[in-house]
């Protein structure tokens, strides 16, 4: 079963979990089944999200013209603004297999894992603030998505004519394998998904986290960034478009949450309105005038409708 079709599956099994523990606690109110309710429904969009992600790159395997010249034409452009030679950093790495061969497993195992255990701790330590960050990650992977099917960008692995080589598949490391079987997949450079979520994380986790030792958090995107870079899987560019997407995407992000909430505010308010104009309009109550505390120098009053009695002089 190709990997989109177990994803699918998947997350559709989450789902209909949800929608079951939803019942239940109905029913049954306890805060295990609402906990199980919201983690299924978390866990059955995010891999519905990455199964519509898989489909659209699947779909995207026709738009591969320009691959090669698109990134030879980032290459010259990085030359021109003196930027770090990709291929000078990759040379350097040919010299030292071990951290080569430990650049393309962080490449390989810490993407996925890492945005993982990020949703996991989010949700589990910090409930209110996962909506907005849930959000901001569709919006800049989605954006990303959109890059990589109308703007194929070859990795610069593939530029070989410039000095590069794919050393992952020379140390049979590479996820990708060699180029030409799912040509598509491979020419998504631009920008970097590796790098937007590696800063995505850092930034939440410093943003959100009460900890002295958040900060330590700001290793993961230097680290990642480098990687892609000196394993030949992104140019420095691929990183730099990254980063601006995401800035973007947190900031309409943030727009949308605010508008969502006000829109629920109002339809909350409405209801409210609705209910009371049902509702029969309370009776005032009569206000009863406590008689004046007796003072020195006063006569009392009688009260209408009394025998009046002559006081005494």
């Amino acid at each position: 079963m190709p990997l989109w079709q177990q994803a699918a599956v998947g997350a559709g099994a989450l789902l209909a979990l949800a929608v079951v523990a939803r019942v239940v606690h109905r029913w049954w109110p306890r805060r295990g089944i609402e906990l199980i309710a919201a983690a299924s429904r978390e866990a059955g969009i995010i891999l519905g999200l990455f199964t519509l992600w898989q489909i659209a790159r699947i779909l995207g395997v026709t738009r591969v013209a320009g691959g090669i010249e698109h990134a030879e034409w980032i290459w010259r452009a990085e030359q021109w603004l003196h930027l770090p030679s990709e291929v000078t950093l990759e040379r350097f790495m040919l010299r030292h297999e071990t951290l080569l061969r430990a650049a393309n497993d962080f490449y390989s195992w810490v993407h996925f894992p890492a945005m993982n255990l990020f949703l996991v701790w989010l949700f589990a330590r910090h409930r209110r603030a996962y909506p907005p960050v849930r959000t901001t990650i569709v919006l800049f992977t989605g954006s990303s998505l959109l890059f990589h099917m109308f703007l194929p960008v070859a990795p610069p692995r593939m530029l070989t004519s410039v000095g590069f080589v794919d050393e992952a598949v020379l140390l049979g490391q590479s996820v990708y394998g060699e180029f030409g079987s799912g040509v598509a997949a491979q020419l998504s450079a631009l920008p970097s998904v590796h790098v937007g979520w590696a800063f995505l994380i850092a930034y939440e986790v410093i943003r959100i986290s009460p900890s002295r030792w958040r900060w330590l958090i700001v290793l993961h995107p230097i680290v990642t960034t480098l990687v892609v870079v000196v394993t030949a899987n992104h140019f420095w560019a691929d990183g730099i478009v990254a980063v601006v997407l995401l800035v973007l995407a947190e900031v309409v992000g943030r727009a949308l949450t605010r508008a969502l909430r006000r829109l629920r505010g109002r339809i909350r308010a409405r209801r409210g309105a609705e209910a009371g104009q049902g509702r029969p309009e309370a009776v005032p109550a009569l206000v009863t005038v406590p008689p004046p505390a007796a003072g020195p120098g006063r006569r009392d009053v009688p009260a209408a409708g009394s025998d009046p009695t002559p006081l005494p002089r």
